[in-house]
């Protein structure tokens, strides 16, 4: 099976544990695009959700799809969260934002009761790092939010130390949703996630970064042996 089918095989995975009446944090990417597609088809065959989206272009598609939407303060608590993950680890730490949505996925999870994450087999490894990390920083004084992060990125056991702001192919900075610019940082494998996570979010100039720690309820994967759910101790995602 190509890692397309094992993304729509998590995805579909995922829809298993939306029941009627939920609100629903709807994610981004493309194993999430598959999420919202069916939730949609459920919506359209009488399933009563409310969806939150996390980013511009997953709104779109889920106003595409019928999914009904509210933003994140008119819907409080969110019951539930579907998104994907650059990187899963054996603890459910997690590498996201790829795509730019970092802050508003994180936003949308640490408001949601539960978080699940989809993913094709690809994206679980044995330590953070492969995939650079994301971070999202004010437009103000990038330069130098960018040296302190650089600087300081040996701290944190990690492999390699390169980081440089994204662009579009015609070299103008990328923007995300917030208006802010993302530093990729090429690590290779970081060490002390949790360390590197607490020095980020102390840091003047970081918006939010994409280490994603401590938020997901259990991963549901998709690969060549089917489908299979990795779930921490105690985890809140009932058993299907």
């Amino acid at each position: 099976m190509p890692i397309d089918d094992y993304k729509r095989a998590a995805a579909l995975k995922a829809l298993e544990y939306v029941s009627d009446g939920m609100k629903v944090g709807i994610g981004t990417g493309s194993t999430a695009d598959h999420f919202t597609r069916a939730l949609g088809e459920a919506v359209e065959n009488g399933l009563r959700v409310i969806g939150v989206s996390t980013s511009l272009r997953t709104e779109a598609l889920a106003r595409e799809c019928g999914i009904p939407l509210v933003d994140i303060d008119a819907a409080g608590q969110l019951d539930l969260t579907v998104d994907g993950a650059d990187e899963i680890d054996p603890d459910l730490r997690l590498i996201k934002g790829g795509g730019g949505a970092l802050l508003r996925e994180k936003i949308v999870a640490g408001g949601s009761t539960r978080v699940l994450i989809i993913a094709d087999e690809s994206k679980m490894v044995p330590h953070l790092g492969s995939f650079p990390l994301p971070v999202e920083i004010s437009p103000f004084a990038w330069k130098t939010t960018s040296r302190r992060i650089r600087d300081s990125l040996s701290r944190f056991d990690v492999g390699n130390v390169a980081v440089a702001l994204r662009r579009h192919k015609n070299m103008s900075s990328f923007v995300t949703d917030g208006g802010h610019y993302i530093l990729d940082c090429d690590l290779r494998r970081i060490g002390d996630p949790e360390g590197l996570a607490a020095f980020l979010d102390t840091l003047p100039g970081v918006m939010e970064h994409g280490l994603f720690i401590g938020l997901a309820s259990a991963a549901i994967i998709g690969g060549a042996a089917g489908v299979h759910i990795v779930r921490p101790e105690g985890s809140l995602l009932p058993v299907l």
